[in-house]
């Protein structure tokens, strides 16, 4: 079984600006590809987890967050030789979160904090999460963290700050606070020794 790296994607490796409507709008926080370079290079699996609602609320297609999904593996590649392993992510949402589209309304293990896409990808990789990582901005990252006995990286990027003031969604105490994925990397190799 191998250890792995899961990374929410808004915030975390890219810029948070709410829902991204052009695809030519995402872009990556400076110092990304290179943290996720680092991942690479000492083989641990890299994966992304992430929920994207814009399905269930009728923002847009499956077909737009994939092309979301191409656009940022395309820039970690070009600015880092990096890359993702593999990636989860959830467009469903229940109607009493929000969700309108039928196809994609309804709950599911998949969303946040719930643990479905981090037990899809350690069925299907073999990863042991028990000694693997989740590195996001929200408490439900940290949530979904410890919900599967990984250990939760809390990041300050996109909502961190705002979840660790009280500001945004609730409390939750991260194994670790880093200031951006660069500084959690760091860390989490530290810890790997």
């Amino acid at each position: 079984m191998k250890r792995a790296v899961f990374l929410d994607r808004d915030g975390v490796l890219n810029i948070e600006v709410g829902y991204i409507h052009k695809v030519e709008d995402l872009h990556l926080i400076p110092g990304i590809a290179e943290a996720v370079r680092r991942l690479n290079d000492r083989q641990i699996f890299c994966c992304l987890v992430s929920n994207q609602s814009g399905p269930a609320r009728g923002y847009n297609p499956v077909s737009h967050v994939e092309a979301l999904h191409k656009r940022l593996c395309q820039l970690l590649e070009n600015e880092a030789g990096a890359k993702l392993d593999a990636l989860y992510y959830c467009p469903y949402l229940s109607a009493a979160e929000g969700g309108t589209n039928p196809e994609f309304t309804r709950y599911t293990t998949w969303r946040k904090p719930n643990t479905g896409m981090l037990v899809a990808a350690a069925w299907e990789h073999d990863l042991d999460l028990r000694n693997s990582f989740m590195v996001g901005d929200k408490a439900t990252d940290v949530d979904m963290a410890h919900n599967a006995g990984c250990t939760g990286i809390l990041v300050q990027t996109g909502y961190g700050k705002s979840v660790l003031s009280g500001e945004y969604q609730h409390h939750t105490k991260p194994d670790f606070i880093a200031a951006n994925l660069a500084v959690a990397v760091e860390w989490i190799l530290q810890h790997l020794d």
